[in-house]
């Protein structure tokens, strides 16, 4: 996958791409919940059931392009997708964003679809560099939110909870190396698919995916 510029841990490269290929065909199936579970067993009625423990995406403060705290609460009851890229990214960054860009517009203004970008050079990219990279991007308001931080929060979280990943490599180019994924969380903080966010084809299975998702919400 030219798009996965990953750094080389191998269970979460297993993961990925076992969450790629089961989001390549949507169709109208209802979307699988992807990345680790657990099992639980208990008695009910007196007989063992057992119940599977989703991954979930856990809480999380990071500061948005108008210099705002941003937590979880942002995304409560709401679907939203979320990538990793850093403004000055001379690579797949680029395309990501205008991959994406075709996203926001599809949903623009939907109340129940956010879009979370999570720059992976905090030291570079401020809220005000962030602020300047969405305006020119052609993006207002607040559902798709830039979002900066601690660089080991950011790295933390893409890492351990959303199947995604970056690392400063001073050999590549721009500095880092990261992953071309698209995430889309359903309403619970599950993940619910992984796309290749630096193609179209990966970018309207998204945009079904998200579709799909809404409609599974309306049932």
């Amino acid at each position: 996958m030219s798009s996965l510029r990953n750094i080389g841990y191998s269970k979460l490269i297993i993961l990925l791409v076992v969450a790629l290929i089961s989001s390549c065909d949507n169709g109208s199936k209802k979307l699988p919940i992807l990345g680790e579970r657990d099992w639980v067993t208990k008695k009910v009625d007196g007989k063992e059931v057992t119940d599977t423990i989703y991954n979930v995406i856990p809480p999380f403060s990071f500061t948005n392009q108008y210099g705002d705290t941003v937590t979880e609460k942002i995304v409560q009851d709401k679907i939203y997708v979320t990538d990793f890229f850093f403004t000055s990214c001379p690579t797949i960054c680029p395309v990501m964003k205008r991959q994406m860009v075709k996203v926001y517009k599809e949903f623009r203004d939907n109340p129940d679809v956010m879009i979370l970008s999570h720059t992976i050079d905090p030291e570079h990219d401020t809220p005000q560099v962030l602020n300047k990279f969405a305006k020119d991007l052609g993006i207002e308001g607040k559902q798709w939110q830039f979002l900066t931080g601690p660089k080991e929060k950011i790295y933390e979280i893409g890492q351990k909870s959303y199947l995604s990943a970056a690392q400063e490599d001073k050999t590549a180019e721009g500095g880092f190396l990261h992953s071309g994924a698209f995430i889309l969380i359903d309403k619970e903080k599950h993940i619910r698919g992984m796309y290749d966010g630096t193609t179209e084809e990966g970018t309207q299975k998204l945009i079904q995916g998200i579709k799909s998702l809404l409609e599974e919400y309306k049932k």
